[in-house]
């Protein structure tokens, strides 16, 4: 008997259609992240897209749609790979993007990161009370989409989404777009040597997603941009002498930058490493359950068997060590040890990383949870691991030659599959979430997303090669000539060349990394007490605060308190599809979709100010963001408050 069209999952229409939206999430996402170091969480526009393309096919169950978005945002995700490679650019190892090797090496690592989050979903997500942002905020959107197409819909639910997303599509406009209203506004104070910075945003999608989060994390957030800016950046700036006379605010913008960062990636590392010692016996618990033969599950609580697990494991495991090989054949033919190495490194600290990046995506959203932060500790890891096993003799004496410049560009190769791994785990579990919520097969949702990395692999090299040749990157240009002030910035690259060059090197300050790690400690035992009295402080989530620019974590914490105040004249907490998630997730939604066009037009024309009416810098700019800013908190307000109750 065949199936319905309401219970149709996994279709041919749908994998098209999942494919088409992956060239253009990763193509917009890569160019994004090298240009400002920031991207999108794309399964919610990926879901918005799919129910409106399905609807004008005909049909379109949510199940089908729930499968298109999760292709979709794990090709997305995965251009987060945008983060390492360059990095090969500015070590002058390599002077473009090979095609095999990107897309090997990325894929590779996509998929491995998808099948860590196997044995994770029972333990981070059906039996985790984690909030899931993004995840739940998709899932609202599926159901509101399939019930306005049917009988008695919630029609209201759909216009709370709708009018979110519209707002949120104008404001964002008119800041990257028009450059009309400027996209934060901060003021820098001094009080004797020290200095300060009063900082926030006016990002709608960050509002959305603090309301998403609520009180705890947002709290979290703001403790972070404390001890960041109202606290260390003040110390250090008192201490440092400041040699090229730079003036404060720029001063204390590179303290942060090349410090107090530092500082919260200890902080960081320490909380995910508790993390996982508390997470351990949930984590082993739903390993031991995903490798059983003997359970017997429905068809929305069973995952991949054992043997497709173990046997596309395997599979991944011989591909990257051969990818490893390849790589180092042409300076090296002692490459077994370092192959064996870089693929055990893969496999063990990516399966943890995939645990902490899967609890911080639950805790603040896959948007805000720092992977950037992964991408430090693994850099020092890989690299210090590597040192000491040089100094064992355990790794071919190539690596030392030229002032260790294989050792460095072999690391960096490692990272890549490491950082694939974790982006993908980060999003993956939201997507997870999402199928828990809309009664998804997980087995089919973890197919489509191994497709959906296969997918997106292809398209990364060829947009990093288009981007490199038009505008190249701070630092290294393919063309003598081109005007280095076009050149995209590549933070994180340029990051993990320093730190990859400093350990090898043996030139690296490890101080910030370790007062990090002490703050972590104190967190921890504050957390611990905290919660005595039913309160939570979470440690990662103020690492995160640390690590990430003032204006997010400020905006979040706006949105959080937004969800205070709201459940508090309320009386009571709401959850699910009330006016309040629908409207937060349609901010998300809006500017996520005008991201998306926003990056387009600027990668199809090269010219990121376009359609610039103005500069986004001027004193108006700033004072007129902030009236639409708080324009669009007193709606949102005003609108829930005024909605029936559910």
């Amino acid at each position: 008997m065949p199936r319905s069209a309401s219970s149709r999952e996994l279709t041919v229409r749908g994998l098209i259609l999942g494919a088409l939206i992956t060239v253009v999430f990763t193509a917009s996402n890569t160019y994004l992240g090298l240009k400002i170091g920031l991207t999108f969480a794309s399964s919610i526009p990926a879901a918005v897209i799919s129910m409106a393309v399905l609807r004008m096919l005909g049909g379109g169950s949510i199940l089908e749609n729930n499968m298109v978005q999760s292709q979709a945002s794990a090709a997305g995700t995965i251009s987060t790979v945008f983060a390492v490679f360059p990095a090969l650019i500015l070590v002058g190892h390599w002077a473009r993007f090979p095609f095999i090797e990107t897309a090997g090496l990325t894929a590779i690592g996509g998929m491995t990161g998808v099948l860590f989050t196997i044995p994770l979903r029972r333990a981070l997500v059906t039996e985790s009370s984690l909030p899931y942002p993004e995840g739940v905020a998709a899932a609202e959107i599926l159901k509101v989409g399939q019930e306005a197409v049917e009988a008695g819909g919630n029609h209201r639910g759909l216009m709370a989404l709708l009018s979110g997303a519209g707002l949120a599509a104008i404001l964002s406009f008119a800041t990257g777009g028009l450059r009309l209203l400027a996209d934060g506004a901060s003021l820098t104070l001094t009080l004797g040597s020290g200095i300060f910075r009063l900082s926030t945003g006016f990002s709608p999608a960050l509002l959305g997603a603090g309301y998403l989060v609520g009180i705890s994390g947002g709290l979290a957030m703001l403790t972070g941009y404390a001890l960041s800016w109202l606290i260390a950046v003040p110390w250090l700036t008192a201490i440092t002498p400041n040699p090229h006379h730079l003036e404060a605010s720029a001063f204390a913008t590179s303290i942060w930058l090349h410090d107090v960062r530092f500082i919260g990636a200890g902080a960081i590392a320490l909380a995910a490493f508790w993390t996982l010692g508390e997470l351990a016996l949930p984590v082993i618990r739903g390993v031991r359950e995903a490798l059983s033969t003997t359970t017997l599950r429905s068809d929305t609580d069973r995952d991949l068997s054992p043997r497709t697990i173990l046997l596309t494991g395997s599979v991944l495991a011989l591909a990257f060590m051969g990818m490893l090989a390849v790589f180092l054949w042409p300076f090296t033919t002692s490459v077994l040890s370092a192959a064996l190495f870089g693929t055990l490194f893969l496999f063990v600290f990516g399966f943890l990383t995939a645990a902490a990046c899967g609890y911080m995506a639950g805790l603040v959203g896959s948007s805000s949870s720092p992977i950037s932060g992964i991408v430090l500790i693994a850099t020092v890891m890989v690299c210090s691991l590597m040192l000491l096993m040089e100094h064992l003799g355990a790794l071919p004496a190539a690596f030392a030659a030229n002032d260790h410049h294989l050792a460095i560009a072999f690391a960096i190769v490692i990272l890549s599959g490491i950082v694939a791994s974790a982006s993908i785990s980060n999003d993956n579990l939201q997507d997870l979430k999402t199928g828990q919520l809309v009664g998804a097969s997980p087995w089919k949702q973890e197919a489509v997303l191994l497709l959906g990395c296969g997918v997106g692999a292809l398209v990364v090299p060829i947009v990093l090669n288009l981007l490199y040749q038009a505008y190249g990157f701070a630092g290294a240009l393919p063309r003598p000539g081109m005007d280095p002030t076009h050149a995209l910035a590549a933070p994180q690259p340029a990051i993990v060349t320093m730190i990859a060059s400093g350990i090898f090197r043996q030139n690296l300050d490890w101080t910030m990394l370790a007062i990090g790690a002490g703050i972590g400690i104190a967190l921890i035992v504050v957390d611990r007490l905290l919660r005595r009295r039913n309160l939570a402080l979470p440690p990662l989530a103020v690492g995160i605060g640390l690590y990430l620019p003032p204006a997010v974590s400020t905006t979040l914490a706006v949105g959080a308190l937004l969800r205070w105040f709201l459940d508090r004249r309320r009386k009571t907490a709401h959850h699910g599809a009330d006016d309040g998630t629908m409207i937060a997730s349609g901010l998300v939604v809006g500017e996520s979709l005008m991201g998306v066009a926003l990056a387009a037009i600027s990668g199809l024309s090269g010219a990121d100010d376009l359609l610039a009416l103005g500069t986004g810098a001027a004193w108006w700019n700033s004072a007129a963001a902030m009236l639409g800013f708080l324009a669009l908190c007193l709606w949102f307000v005003r609108h829930v408050l005024r909605a029936p109750a559910s």
